[in-house]
């Protein structure tokens, strides 16, 4: 008898956790974080030191069968100090993000985790750099005015709270000019932020 409560106990949790993840289910939410933002500088001779930002906006998750539609938007700030000799530059680009994730999701009850990837437009808003010329030459991070990245990441929820950490892998390139060479780079970062469903 033991035997058989334990058993029937087991499969109704199982069940549960089952439905939990079949059901349709629709959130909206608010989030707000910090990123860190590098570049890309193969064959080129600038360094760059990562600086951190931040985000914030919205999100809405549409769910069934365990997987994932989340499309996102949010306003962030992306900074980075660029250094080539005796020349630097500190870029401070704001955009406007737009990622459309899709993944899958574990756990029951409130509880479970997330993964997730997919590609991210930005459009920038605010291009705004601080020149400190020591040689003579500028140099310039010609941010577009549009990007494409693609995300990769994972995260936690309890209950209404959600955490999250991705990667932003920069597709498109940027023209780096360090004051006599031109160069192309590429914007990614990580980024990590909280958010909580109101919906």
């Amino acid at each position: 008898m033991k035997k058989f409560i334990l058993s029937l106990s087991i499969f109704l949790v199982a069940a549960t956790a089952s439905q939990a993840q079949l059901l349709p289910k629709f959130q909206l939410g608010v989030k707000g974080g910090v990123n860190l933002t590098s570049l890309s500088n193969s064959g080129s001779t600038f360094n760059s030191d990562n600086r951190a930002g931040y985000l914030g906006g919205l999100w809405a998750r549409f769910g069934a069968l365990g997987f994932n539609f989340q499309p996102e938007i949010y306003v962030t700030s992306k900074n980075v100090d660029l250094n080539s000799g005796n020349t630097s530059n500190h870029a401070k680009f704001t955009s406007i993000d737009v990622p459309l994730l899709f993944g899958g999701k574990v756990g029951a009850f409130g509880f479970g985790g997330r993964f997730y990837t997919g590609p991210l437009m930005s459009f920038a808003i605010n291009k705004d750099q601080k020149f400190f010329n020591a040689a003579g030459d500028a140099t310039r991070l010609d941010y577009k005015d549009s990007n494409i990245a693609w995300t990769v990441g994972a995260g936690v929820d309890i209950r209404k709270i959600s955490i999250d950490l991705r990667y932003e892998a920069g597709l498109t390139k940027q023209n780096y000019y360090d004051g006599s060479t031109s160069f192309k780079t590429r914007v990614s970062l990580f980024n990590l932020s909280l958010g909580y469903a109101f919906l």
